[in-house]
């Protein structure tokens, strides 16, 4: 049988970080300019505050992405940014559902919310996935498969399409310096497996085959190829790693090779 073809992702999430708006379109910029033409889809996610300056500094093919976004259109909600106020500035893209989030409360039902906001806009929801900890009698998988199942509670097989999933297991985030623990290639691997069979049974086989779904925890880039290569996964959510330059290409170049 013929496998589906999945586009490879890039993600960089920033975070709270850089501290300035000077800093972080000089790390747009040197990224550019050292490697001004990658093939596979490569987004940066700067903070809602430096969202307006590091678009205008981007460029092609590079792409911007929020780092998270409230269900809402408008209304009393301080401090909240929606989906609507991401378009209009140019983003088409956010992440929901990381586990820093999630670890403040936001709930599987909140993140489906986020999702079906995105997607009535044809926006693309990068959904955030992944255990606590790992059990010997093999929970988690019922703990990630109720966070698949809440985050596309009412999304269509045609908006699934324009859907990313990212693996993120909670015991394996970054330190910050991209050098924390790591899930193995294995339970990378294994786990897309089982999102793809969640998914099938949502979608059926060939609209789930369809779905990228990329890894996120501590990535680097001396994890990268192993990941890649053992992990069958389509690219990477990168944290700390993604505010280096050069380490940030480093793993740009080694999802390519997997082109």
């Amino acid at each position: 049988m013929k496998t589906a073809t999945r586009t490879k992702f890039v993600i960089g999430n920033w975070k709270m970080n850089p501290t300035t708006v000077a800093d972080a379109t000089r790390l747009v910029l040197g990224i550019g300019k050292k490697f001004p033409r990658p093939k596979s889809t490569v987004m940066v996610a700067p903070s809602y505050l430096h969202l307006g300056e590091v678009k205008r500094v981007l460029k092609k093919p590079y792409r911007m992405c929020a780092q998270d976004v409230f269900p809402a259109e408008g209304g009393p909600h301080t401090g909240c940014v929606s989906a609507r106020m991401l378009f209009a500035q140019g983003v088409t893209s956010s992440i929901v559902g990381h586990s820093e989030r999630r670890a403040q409360g936001e709930t599987n039902d909140m993140v489906g919310e986020k999702t079906r906001a995105l997607v009535a806009l044809g926006m693309m929801p990068i959904i955030c996935v992944g255990e606590t900890d790992r059990d010997h009698h093999g929970k988690y998988y019922s703990y990630v498969e109720a966070e698949v199942r809440a985050a596309l509670l009412g999304v269509t097989k045609k908006q699934l399409a324009n859907i990313v999933i990212a693996y993120e297991p909670v015991w394996a985030i970054s330190t910050g310096d991209g050098k924390g623990q790591t899930a193995t290639a294995e339970h990378a691997h294994e786990m897309k497996l089982f999102i793809q069979k969640v998914l099938v049974e949502l979608y059926g086989r060939p609209a789930a085959l369809a779905v990228p779904i990329i890894y996120g925890g501590s990535v680097n880039g001396e994890n990268a190829d192993d990941l890649m290569k053992n992990g069958a996964i389509d690219g990477f959510l990168v944290g700390g790693a993604s505010l280096t330059v050069d380490t940030f290409i480093s793993i740009i170049k080694t999802v390519e090779a997997y082109l």
